[in-house]
């Protein structure tokens, strides 16, 4: 029953081979090969996670108004206290206006009140109460000119503006937000973890995270279990921190690998797998040279670019780690 087979996936992998390819033939003997050998690897679980941010600021709109000037866009590096945007805020020109009318009305009433105390012609009350007046129209006249300075948005952190929330032109209402601006050197990344898996990820110190749309795997620097769990799905929250990706970028799909101890394993390497459909094979290299594809009952992805071998395979076997080379050179080979 192997025979039809291995017969099936040499034609899968041979077929629509171009001539310049197979002008360049392999030897057997010049074929990168692995021996399989159980080693010590990394017991891990994955959970799925996203990239986010450990800095991070939501830059909102404190006054009403409608966006006049943009200075910046999505992608671009900003500085703390660099302008983003500003707003028309005339009405709040003129509140700040009122309050400064009121201010200096509320001075000249307070000196004015303490030459009339000094000469006997008012009580020490109104003295008082013409000071309580003078603080006040002081307080609403700085709170006033707060308002207005509101009107010139500016960053509030170093780093790089993830996403423009308004258009020159828009309507600002205070609490709409405007930027979202993260500093790009402190990325983290935040995975649910089951409550089954609890008790494994209390002494969980060590976690390798993958990035599948970059083709990268980085260790962690910390792994923090959040000591909450979420009432309606039941998983808690788990952060690991990253080292320096510049390729990462909030919001990215990322895969955490957990370590949770070690076990002896036979593995072989994820790229020499030829996968099609639910059938996968390795190219065998046997003491003479030959070459065969075998079929394998593959476990869990251990390690980095490592797959775990259930059957198929016994210590000592070489693995052609390019498929694609052992498929042309067996092609070779049958046609002689």
């Amino acid at each position: 029953m192997k025979k039809p087979l291995i017969f099936c996936l040499f034609v899968l992998l041979t077929v629509g081979l171009a001539p310049a390819a197979i002008a360049a033939v392999p030897s057997a003997q010049s074929l990168p090969v692995v021996i399989v050998q159980r080693h010590l690897v990394d017991l891990t679980f994955p959970a799925e996670s996203l990239v986010e941010a450990v800095q991070q600021a939501t830059v909102g709109a404190q006054v009403a108004g409608r966006v006049l000037e943009v200075k910046v866009d999505a992608g671009q590096v900003v500085k703390k206290g660099d302008l983003l945007m500003r707003i028309d805020a005339r009405e709040a020109e003129e509140v700040a206006r009122a309050a400064a009318a009121q201010y200096a009305n509320a001075k000249l009433n307070y000196e004015r009140t303490k030459t009339l105390k000094d000469q006997k012609f008012l009580s020490p009350a109104a003295v008082d109460k013409a000071k309580a007046d003078f603080d006040s129209a002081a307080a609403n006249r700085s709170a006033a000119g707060a308002s207005q300075s509101h009107a010139t948005i500016v960053s509030p952190i170093n780093g790089i503006v993830a996403r423009r929330h308004a258009e020159l032109g828009d309507m600002a209402t205070p609490g709409k937000p405007l930027f979202t601006i993260y500093e790009p050197g402190s990325l983290r990344v935040t995975a649910s973890v089951p409550q089954y898996r609890l008790q494994d990820m209390r002494n969980v110190k060590t976690a390798r995270v993958e990035f599948p749309e970059l083709g990268k795997w980085v260790e962690a620097t910390a792994v923090n279990l959040l000591p909450t769990a979420d009432a309606t799905t039941h998983v808690s929250q788990v952060r690991v921190s990253l080292p320096v990706l510049p390729e990462a970028t909030p919001g990215m799909f990322a895969r955490v690998h957990f370590v949770v101890g070690q076990a002896e394993k036979l593995t072989v390497p994820a790229t020499a797998v030829v996968r099609r459909g639910e059938v996968a094979a390795v190219y065998v290299q046997s003491a003479n040279n030959r070459l065969s594809l075998r079929q394998l009952r593959l476990g869990d992805p251990v390690g980095q670019g490592e797959i775990e071998v259930l059957a198929g395979l016994k210590v000592g076997d070489k693995v052609v780690t390019d498929p694609v080379k052992a498929a042309i050179a067996l092609k070779q080979n049958s046609n002689k």
